[in-house]
Order: C-alpha cells, then structure tokens, then sequence
C-alpha cells in the first residue's frame, strides 16, 4: 500500500487468479497504486504482468478475486465500462491503426465528442512530433512515433489511472529519455501503472513498485530501496544494473 503521506489509493488488486482457458497463469497476484503516483510493475518475461494490466481492465477477466478502483469493485464488469470509469491503456507492441492518419486514430480514441479537442494542446505539447506529422499515416511513422502515438491515444478522453505497457520496447536510448520525460509529465496530470522492462528508465520513474513471479507478487515496495536490494533484483529480474551508485553513474554518463 501506500506509503505515509498516505495518498489514497487507486487501485488495489487483491489476490486476483486469471485463466487463460485451461490454463492458470495469475495465482494470487496483489498490488496497490496511489492517487497521483507513478507504480511500476517489474518481472521477467512470461511472468504475467500484461495478464494482470488485462485483468484490471476486464480483458482477461479473473476468476477469483478482487479488484478495487476509485472505491468501486470492478472485477466482473465488461472492458468497454471498466474503460468508461477512467481507465486508459497503452498496449504492448504499440498496436495503432496503420493505414490510418495520426489524427485518425487520435479522433477513434474519442469515448464522447469532444474528446480529442479538448486535449489536443495537452497531447501535442507531450508529443510535438505528432502535431508536425498528424496528416501522416501510422505506417510511415518511425517505431518511436508510433509509440508516442499509442501513448497519446490514451490521453484523448479524461483517464484517471494509466496502464502502460512496456512503452521503452524497441526504442532506441535518445527515444527512451524522450518517452521517459513524457510520462513524468504524464503524471502530473494522471496516475500511472508501468509495465517495464528496463530497470534503467523504471527506477527514475516510479515511487511504488510491485515484482511479479510465475503469476504471483512476491515483492512490493518503494523503488528507491529496491535500487539498493542487488540481491532482490537478481533473483527476480536478472537485471545488470544492481544498485543506486551504478544507476547514479548510468546518469551521470548521459548528462
């Protein structure tokens, strides 16, 4: 849960088992995001993190379980109405339409009319290359545009929480500190959950974080101990980057 300055929380995920047909890939899975914060969820590959983002959003819905958001349970519910309470999602593997125009796709985010013009100065000021190329087509979009424009999708209508997941993917570094600078500012405006990879960029990001092993949570905390924790870091994530000094020295190189 959250720490002292006690902001509410969220979301909160409590114990929640997902199938996926026969198979059982989330067995007990927990976790808390606070009102304005950013929370990263952190596992190896195949450890179930974009089950458990789907599970919060009714895709992939859990069997057992609860999940809480804004005080409501909405495990059980479809996606089309967990999304309509304020619940925005950036799918891994970018997923925009790509024979539509960048505009296009941002007017198909629409939930009510309206949306789009009322956020478009927010967005294009997040993501300036969008505005530039918005009569452009998603296929002739560079990877990291193409991530911006599945990010920028989820601002279109008023979210109050953000799943995001892996949004570093295929990037390469300079695109990486761009996205990373746009969800900092992201949070401003709305809470996040983060599904990422790069230990690097989830560590500068997040206050809260939440591991996930063979679809169980077995580790939740502040990230500013888990920077310094090399031997909780290797048994669950195998990441190269272990503690706060080499993450220090990581960005002292990049400024």
């Amino acid at each position: 849960m959250s720490d002292q300055n006690n902001q509410q929380d969220l979301l909160v995920v409590d114990q929640i088992h997902t199938f996926i047909g026969q198979f059982h890939i989330l067995e007990s899975v927990s976790l808390s995001v606070a009102k304005g914060s950013i929370t990263v969820m952190l596992g190896r590959n195949g450890a179930g993190k974009t089950t458990t983002l789907k599970s919060i959003l009714g895709l992939t819905p859990p069997r057992e379980g609860k999940i809480i958001f804004d005080g409501m349970e909405i495990q059980g519910k479809r996606a089309f109405n967990i999304a309509n309470l304020g619940i925005g999602y950036v799918p891994e593997h970018r997923a925009i339409f790509r024979a539509l125009s960048v505009l296009e796709n941002l007017k198909l985010a629409e939930r009510k009319k309206g949306d789009f013009e009322k956020n478009a100065d927010f967005i294009f000021n997040l993501f300036p290359d969008l505005k530039r190329l918005y009569k452009l087509p998603g296929n002739h979009l560079s990877g990291g545009q193409q991530q911006m424009l599945a990010v920028a999708r989820a601002l279109v209508p008023d979210n109050k929480l953000l799943l995001i997941d892996e949004p570093s993917e295929g990037l390469a570094p300079i695109l990486i500190q761009q996205m990373m600078e746009a969800i900092r500012m992201l949070s401003e405006k709305t809470t996040i959950l983060l599904v990422e990879q790069n230990f690097i960029m989830a560590s500068q990001l997040a206050k809260n974080y939440t591991i996930i092993d063979d679809g169980k949570s077995v580790q939740a905390g502040l990230m500013a101990d888990l920077v310094n924790d090399s031997e909780l870091i290797h048994h669950y994530l195998g990441a190269s980057i272990k503690t706060r000094k080499e993450l220090e020295m990581n960005n002292e190189s990049q400024d």
